[in-house]
């Protein structure tokens, strides 16, 4: 039992990655009807962010040290952090500690800019082209910006830690009444599982509940008759363009303490997000999130060594059989609408 629990909470970690971007494609596609192989891509630089205000923040120069010289006799001297010298050492060295959390409010605006540019230079231009020619120059600019990151970061992870207040372990099984030590799992790795948890709630809520999420969804089901109404339904398509290389971003800042970021992991995720899409359903945001835990749970089980044992190299093809078992029996997915890329 307590190996079964570990798996799914390993499942709800990697699900809750192809989730959120999974949730991103998605959004796009059923806003613009555009098959976006860029968004990987958008998942990395999110990541990226992550690790530019952590080296931002890590900027120092040289400051005397008082009392102390070195073996040459020279006054000594140490590297100081710059926000040692704005909010001080204690706080300064608690914000360099929490970059990544704090990451999330330097993405959000850098995402949804770089999604509104992406939609208004490029994407625009392709709304009324096939599918293929979607997929060709959307992949092409994903190799681009992978190719921009290398440039400037090298081709080497670079580790960014979590905050120390979240880099031990939770005794998971104690909380649920096994014996202490029996289920040991990462702290952040369940801060992951909780903020996807967060940001996917908003994301339908927004959705649901906001009049501008409202107008969206009309304009997913009949477009013509919104734009007929008066409403600037393209502006606010733009909009989601940006909101949903948002959800990208955030994915990938959260995710860098967990997969140290590397110029390609955007395409590690890519694949992987577009069967989650079509497993779930093209264009259905609940079909997504449940496809994204569902895959994730099934990878987390076929990684377990007694099934490796069994079935050598299950683990990297599992979600692939399952997409293909899925997409025999529903061809929509679990929860695709009529009509969806069947023309």
């Amino acid at each position: 039992m307590d190996a079964i629990i570990l798996q799914i909470l390993n499942g709800l970690d990697k699900g809750s990655a192809y989730a959120l971007i999974a949730l991103g494609l998605t959004l796009i596609f059923g806003t613009l009807g555009v098959v976006n192989f860029a968004h990987g891509a958008l998942f990395m630089i999110g990541a990226f962010c992550a690790v530019t205000l952590s080296r931002l923040l890590s900027l120092s120069h040289e400051v005397e040290i008082p009392g102390e010289v070195d073996f040459l006799g020279n006054q000594a001297t140490r590297e100081q952090p710059y926000v040692y010298d704005i909010f001080g050492e204690a706080m300064g060295s608690s914000i360099i500690d929490w970059a990544v959390p704090l990451s999330i409010l330097f993405a959000i605006p850098v995402m949804i800019a770089i999604g509104v540019i992406m939609e208004r230079g490029l994407i625009k231009h392709f709304y009324k082209r096939p599918h293929a020619d979607q997929i060709l120059v959307t992949f092409g600019l994903a190799i681009v910006l992978q190719e921009i990151i290398k440039y400037y970061y090298g081709a080497n992870p670079i580790p960014t830690p979590a905050p120390s207040a979240f880099t031990g372990s939770f005794d998971f099984g104690a909380l649920i009444g096994f014996d202490p030590n029996t289920i040991i799992y990462p702290y952040w790795r369940l801060v992951y599982f909780a903020f996807a948890a967060l940001i996917i709630g908003a994301v339908f809520a927004f959705l649901q509940f906001t009049t501008f999420g409202m107008v969206v969804r009309a304009g997913m089901a009949d477009r013509e008759t919104v734009g007929l109404l008066g409403i600037n339904i393209d502006k606010r398509f733009t909009i989601m363009f940006g909101l949903a290389a948002a959800v990208a971003g955030l994915a990938g800042v959260m995710y860098t303490p967990i997969n140290s970021p590397n110029y390609h992991m955007g395409m590690d995720f890519l694949v992987l997000s577009f069967v989650v899409v079509v497993v779930g359903g093209m264009g259905s945001l609940p079909g997504a999130v449940l496809a994204g835990f569902l895959l994730g749970i099934l990878e987390s089980f076929a990684s377990m060594r007694e099934v490796i044992a069994i079935i050598p190299g299950i683990n990297q093809v599992i979600i692939y059989l399952v997409a293909i078992v899925i997409l025999l029996t529903r061809p929509r997915g679990l929860m695709g609408r009529k009509g969806v890329m069947e023309d």
